[in-house]
């Protein structure tokens, strides 16, 4: 429950959109990523395979890692 998964786009080092899994949503921070946001949270298949990213990326390799820093 500790864990979130972040997948940020950027474009001339600036910040334009963002999906975090505790959101669950993608948020834009520019008047393009507004759009991107908005086009990529209506696509219920694209921000399910978002919400998925999380347990694929995360808490697969997560534990492997907590206990190689331990």
């Amino acid at each position: 429950k500790d864990i979130e998964y972040i997948d940020s786009y950027y474009y001339n080092k600036l910040e334009y959109t963002r999906f975090s899994s505790s959101v669950g949503k993608f948020v834009g921070f520019t008047e393009r990523g507004v759009k991107n946001a908005e086009y990529w949270n209506n696509d219920a298949s694209f921000l399910s395979a978002m919400k998925a990213q999380k347990e694929v990326y995360c808490l697969n390799h997560v534990p492997g890692y907590y206990r190689a820093a331990l």
